[in-house]
């Protein structure tokens, strides 16, 4: 059993001499590397390495290149600040300093190569429950892997998921707003944590509450060879998928689009579709858009 997470109190230890005074921004300290390194980095522990740097382009790319060196699995890069981080569809992902946790994860998984793309999928599950039990709101997941809470009624993104192969290994990419004030926002359908009424915006906890939620999660996922039923994550995964059960429109690669209801998750991870002839169409790929139901009358 692991110790619960909680907030510690800041101090000068955990930030090195390159790094930023952690009295430079008392809202939005920087992280506490050492701390995270002493709770994480463990003899039989996924974790091998964890590394925080002030700034850098993307922390994709730069594990990216890490792996193609050979580094082990189990290898964390956090950036206090990403000036090209990368989601989904190549758009951008962009946030001010220490406003939120921006990091990846380099994977070596073992399964069979056609369950891989449930990593991100994991990715999700584990950052949403992690984040959901730490910070005492509900966070769901629309498909396939985006962090929504709800903001005044609606629901905004809270962070997103990338995952890329490189030769045999999987750099996973998370970004979550955790501070972000609504000026802030890139877009007015993000949200923060901070926006949602979180209890627990200290980024330290957090970051530790999502690496061992996902450690656990993933190692019984490998220990399953993948199998999203057998470990349990397909049902976790429905359990928080705020798609499901939703009239939905899909922008389907192609400028083509897909509208009826999103009434299952199949074993490849797919959104099952029910267009309105009755037939079901399994969507691999695409974006959705909740769809509000019309009003009666």
């Amino acid at each position: 059993m692991t110790e619960p997470d909680r907030p510690r109190r800041s101090g000068l230890r955990g930030f090195g001499h390159d790094g930023p005074s952690p009295w430079t921004d008392l809202e939005r300290p920087p992280l506490d590397a050492d701390a995270l390194r002493r709770d994480l980095v463990l003899p039989g522990s996924l974790w091998t390495a964890l590394d925080v740097v002030t700034e850098t382009g993307s922390t994709n790319s730069d594990l990216t290149a890490r792996a193609a060196a050979g580094a082990p699995e189990g290898a964390v890069l956090v950036a206090e600040r990403q000036s090209a981080g990368r989601g989904r569809l190549d758009r951008q992902w962009s946030a001010p300093a220490r406003s939120g946790l921006f990091l990846s994860m380099l994977l070596r998984p073992t399964v069979p190569r056609e369950r891989l793309g449930w990593l991100p999928i994991l990715v999700g599950v584990a950052a949403a429950g992690a984040v959901s039990r730490v910070g005492g709101i509900e966070v769901g997941l629309k498909w396939p892997n985006d962090l929504q809470v709800t903001v005044d009624g609606a629901e905004r993104k809270l962070g997103g998921i990338l995952t890329e192969l490189t030769g045999e290994a999987v750099v996973a990419g998370l970004g979550l707003n955790v501070s972000l004030r609504a000026d802030e926002l890139p877009v007015p359908t993000a949200a923060s944590l901070a926006l949602a009424g979180a209890e627990v915006t200290e980024r330290t906890t957090l970051l530790r509450a999502v690496l061992r939620q996902f450690a656990e999660l993933y190692g019984e996922w490998q220990a399953a060879a993948g199998d999203p039923h057998a470990s349990g994550l397909l049902p976790a995964y429905a359990a928080r998928c705020t798609t499901l059960g939703r009239q939905v429109l899909v922008q389907l690669p192609g400028d083509r689009e897909l509208r009826g209801e999103a009434v299952a998750v199949d074993g490849d991870g797919r959104l099952v579709v029910r267009k309105a002839d009755g037939t079901r169409q399994p969507v691999g790929a695409g974006d959705v858009v909740h769809v509000r139901p019309e009003p009666a009358g």
